[in-house]
């Protein structure tokens, strides 16, 4: 730690006093949390030093160079850190840095999802590699559409859809507005629960 500029710590936060007891981190340091749930006045507490602290949510496509890393606060070198490892989103606070948190919360949702549909293609006779296959290779392409930027989410949305196709018919009955009012209150949960 000595000769390093950045010093990251990524443990579990039910595990951060254990693990974080005894470290010292000089006040000329740059500490970058990625701790999920950890706000920086909590970190600082527990290091019981005066370095600069920055929040970061860096997700597993950071090896790949292809996924933005949400930091709070801006810093300099912390943003340019992810940049080179995919693009850096500062964020102007905590409360705006919980919701970008929350959202990551969402990732194994949507893995879910998919298998839920490969499971009920299985259950409908379909053999599971080819069910699996299926499934992966219909959403890497719909993942590739999201790289087009000029069109929001809803435009993307509306132009995979047919006017009373089959796409329209899934999204309507089974993503109703109880069904989206549901995932709002687990998202509100989940903030509130990061707030602390």
């Amino acid at each position: 730690m000595d000769r390093s500029e950045i010093v990251i710590i990524a443990v579990r936060r039910q595990d951060r006093h254990e693990a974080l007891a005894g470290l010292t981190v000089p006040d000329d340091k740059i500490v970058i949390n990625v701790m999920a749930g950890v706000g920086n006045d909590d970190l600082r507490r527990t290091l019981t030093t005066d370095a600069q602290l920055v929040r970061a949510i860096p997700l597993p496509a950071i090896r790949e160079r292809r996924s933005v890393t949400v930091t709070c606060p801006s810093h300099p070198v912390a943003d340019s850190l992810f940049e080179h490892l995919g693009g850096a989103l500062p964020v102007a606070d905590e409360t705006a840095f919980d919701v970008f948190s929350a959202l990551t919360g969402t990732l194994t949702t949507h893995y879910s999802y998919l298998a839920a549909l490969t499971s009920w293609a299985v259950g409908h006779g379909i053999a599971p590699d080819d069910a699996d296959g299926y499934v992966r290779s219909l959403f890497q392409e719909v993942g590739r559409a999201l790289g087009d930027d000029t069109r929001t989410l809803r435009q993307l949305a509306a132009d995979h859809e047919t006017p009373k196709g089959n796409n329209e018919r899934i999204r309507t009955t089974w993503f109703t507005p109880a069904n989206s009012e549901a995932l709002t209150r687990a998202l509100d949960d989940l903030v509130a629960a990061l707030a602390g």
